[in-house]
């Protein structure tokens, strides 16, 4: 096999070939390390260690040797750089931490480790995952592979853009509003956020606490349902806010046609819920246009459309960016200069330590957000904003039940357009917060959803298809994710000159 050839392999063709001995995991690592360093040009990754790689390898290659076999050993993933990771500089796109290396392994790191996996370098992001385009990274700006102009969306830009680049097969990403989701359309690869507390948040370094989660992003569903079968699972030891769920394999009901359906339509009898906010005013008309073919599709796969409504999903961006950078303001309170993270070179006193440490350390967006939080949570205003905030969100939970007693899953666009220009919003912070209006719902509510390679619109850039599963319904949205893509190929969609 053509070294040349492996940049082009998803995860289970890797796995498979490396498996029956057709290429080792050492060879495909060099091959991949190589290609990601021709491309520096696209900002996807922010530090390698090459050496430490080739290590991983070998193991690998030796398991195998010894006859051991997964669906994950000796694939090359790589990591967003909000996950702690032994061996790499873990930055989280900041000045802040410019340097840093922790310990220990992130347990989502350590469980793909587990599985075999192993860590080519990790990604670029928006600075603490604060962002929407990844041109909040203290370090580099990510560029988009289908138009290198525009953006990658964000925080998870640098994930998104190894994906579509053919830089990895596939990464690890974080959705706190819609990290995941909204740069996997922008880039045309699929990336799912699973329920709240199903990927350990131990070693992930913290947002917003009771929003930031963990998931894959890959080329197809299959994929990421490798990846979330190992990802996931309990860690109430370590980490507070994780579920006392069990692990699956969330490739079980892939290929599977549901109760009662045929091979001809697999999704028969699976109900599809249109939100009527969700296909309004504020939604492209290159992006509905093809959001609705991917529907059309899905009404031959045998699925019936449902429209429904989700009334309070114009409130979800206030109320996000409101308990947002409140958690933001007490989590990033820890960066002081003190213990660790950058230090001011010359200060006056402790005070003046602290302001200047933090100025030249946070971007920003990162100090927007902190103000915006420290605001909101001060004395006078907590119970005006914070506190009716947490009772909004509880409503727009509520709206998802009401939802799912009349649907199974529900669909609509993952952004309301497609990728804008490097530097067209930089100016307009609130024009970037509107672009999660769609993400944001189902992020408030701890529900899982992804994004599905859909089509594409004006100037033939990627447009995702988003859909929303009740809690801990990965694997049948995974299925039915999967069953779009086995009978469409938007997905396989390459960037020209990759």
């Amino acid at each position: 096999m053509s070294l040349n050839d492996l940049h082009t392999m998803g995860v289970a063709e890797l796995a498979t070939a490396i498996a029956d001995g057709k290429t080792s995991s050492v060879e495909t690592a060099q091959a991949l390390l190589a290609r990601a360093k021709q491309h520096q040009n696209l900002g996807a990754y922010l530090s390698f260690n090459e050496d430490l790689t080739l290590a991983q390898a070998k193991a690998a290659d030796a398991r195998i040797a010894a006859g051991e076999r997964g669906p994950l050993l000796g694939v090359p993933l790589a990591h967003k750089d909000i996950f702690v990771t032994q061996g790499f500089p873990t930055t989280a796109g900041s000045k802040m931490l410019e340097g840093y290396k922790s310990p220990f392994d992130a347990t989502v790191v350590a469980n793909l480790a587990k599985a075999g996996a192993v860590t080519l370098g990790k990604l670029n992001c928006d600075e603490f995952a604060m962002g929407g385009s990844t041109e909040n990274s203290a370090y580099q700006v990510a560029r988009n592979p289908w138009d290198t102009t525009r953006v990658p969306g964000g925080s998870s830009g640098g994930s998104a853009v190894a994906v579509a680049a053919r830089l990895a097969p596939a990464v690890t990403g974080t959705d706190t509003g819609g990290s995941i989701r909204q740069p996997a359309s922008f880039c045309n690869v699929t990336g799912i956020k699973p329920t709240y507390g199903r990927c350990s948040r131990y070693g992930m370094v913290a947002f917003a606490s009771s929003l930031d989660q963990a998931g894959p992003m890959a080329r197809s569903a299959a994929d990421c349902a490798t990846l979330l079968s190992a990802m996931a699972g309990p860690d109430i030891d370590r980490d507070s806010t994780s579920l006392d769920h069990p692990a699956e394999d969330y490739t079980r009901l892939l290929g599977a046609a549901r109760e009662g359906a045929s091979a001809a339509q697999p999704l028969k009898g699976l109900r599809v819920g249109l939100p009527k906010e969700f296909f309004g005013e504020g939604c492209a008309p290159d992006v509905l246009a093809a959001v609705r073919a991917a529907l059309t599709e899905y009404e031959k796969l045998g699925a019936t459309l449902v429209d429904i409504s989700l009334p309070r999903t114009q409130l979800s961006i206030p109320v996000y960016y409101i308990i947002a950078p409140a958690e933001a303001s007490s989590n990033l309170s820890r960066f002081d200069g003190v213990k660790f993270g950058h230090r001011a070179a010359q200060y006056d006193d402790l005070i003046d330590m602290y302001k200047k440490s933090r100025s030249e350390g946070f971007g920003p967006e990162v100090q927007r957000r902190i103000m915006i939080g420290a605001y909101v949570l001060s004395h006078g205003y907590y119970d005006a904003y914070y506190i009716k905030a947490q009772q909004i969100r509880r409503l727009i939970a509520q709206d998802f039940q009401q939802a799912f007693a009349q649907c199974d899953v529900i669909a609509g666009p993952a952004a309301p357009t497609t990728a804008w220009k490097i530097g067209e919003m930089s100016d307009d912070p609130v024009a970037n917060y509107l672009a999660d209006i769609f993400t944001l719902p189902a992020s408030l509510a701890g529900l899982p959803g992804m994004s599905v390679p859909a089509g594409f619109g004006a100037g033939h850039l990627p447009v995702g298809l988003q859909l929303i599963g009740n809690y801990f319904q990965e694997a049948a949205l995974l299925q039915t994710a999967h069953a779009f893509q086995q009978a469409t190929d938007w997905h396989t969609k390459t960037p020209e000159g990759y």
